[in-house]
């Protein structure tokens, strides 16, 4: 039994998804969906109001835009929260290495990712992919974060760790930060056993470069988580790619040189890594033509 709570911006998305799950989950649900039509609310605020809401003991957050393709999939996440009591947090794309520099749940580098889902993109001249990132071939990999477009957790910790609905009050970041406070006390998994096409890839904007940092901000301490197992050499090339990529975004949208020096300097993972990631970074800031 499953309570899946979604955001709605457009009334034949959800209708079309609301029929999707009936024809696959396979247990019992009740789905809780939120007009969010004019934008007025972020995600953390919907997703707190849907928890209050819920009736039933596993939860699941998931986009409107999205054809679940897996039959019976709510008998998998049944078992996979009864099979293992210390599950806290279920998704279909995440990663092995959650890097300290800012960024998404990506982070440049090879080996990390484990997805599976099909991506058709609204705002990249793409074609459709099945985008499948399972290198030892297992049913579930341990992961330290998750994406948003679709993850299952126990009410309880919803409970325990509601969204921050204060920090994070548009449509980025709730599933990073969300993320990290499971981590800190229960496994979060990629399962590859379910399957779902999304229809829209996520929006890298200004707005999302400003939540990113707030994230940043919050989590900078408890930062990089290393499931993948980098040592120190492998783990400053990827922080050093990452955040340039980072710093280039950043710039291109119009982030002051100041809020990135300053970003930089206050990340105090950076100096456990090495002082001359800090160096190279304040460097590459410094003689960045954008501005």
């Amino acid at each position: 039994m499953i309570s899946i709570i979604i955001a709605s911006l457009s009334e034949q998305l959800l209708f079309h998804v609301k029929q999707n799950i009936k024809q696959t989950i396979g247990v019992e649900c009740e789905i809780i969906a939120f007009d969010n039509s004019d934008g007025s609310k972020g995600l953390c605020e919907i997703y707190n109001l849907g928890v209050q809401k819920s009736k039933f003991d596993l939860l699941c957050f998931m986009h409107e835009d999205v054809d679940i393709k897996t039959e019976n999939w709510g008998d998998i996440v049944n078992r996979a929260f009864k099979q293992n009591p210390k599950l806290g947090l279920l998704g279909i794309a995440g990663t092995t290495y959650k890097a300290l520099s800012p960024s998404g749940w990506h982070c440049n580098a090879t080996d990390v990712e484990r997805t599976n889902i099909i991506q058709t993109f609204k705002f990249a001249e793409k074609e459709k992919i099945h985008h499948l990132k399972n290198p030892l071939n297992e049913v579930f990999s341990n992961v330290a974060c998750v994406d948003g477009v679709w993850f299952c957790t126990k009410k309880d910790i919803a409970n325990r760790f509601p969204f921050d609905e204060k920090t994070f009050k548009h449509f980025h970041g709730y599933d990073l930060d969300f993320s990290m406070q499971v981590y800190q006390n229960y496994d979060i998994n990629v399962r590859f056993d379910i399957l779902l096409h999304h229809f829209s890839e996520g929006k890298f904007d200004r707005k999302w470069i400003e939540e990113i940092l707030k994230f940043h901000n919050k989590w900078d301490k408890s930062l990089p988580i290393n499931i993948r197992g980098f040592d120190k050499e492998e783990q400053l090339s990827v922080e050093k790619r990452t955040f340039k990529d980072f710093i280039r975004k950043a710039l291109t949208y119009g982030i002051p040189k100041l809020i990135l020096f300053k970003t930089i300097w206050k990340t105090q993972g950076i100096k456990k890594i090495s002082f001359l990631l800090l160096l190279k970074l304040t460097t590459y800031l410094s003689l960045n033509r954008k501005s």
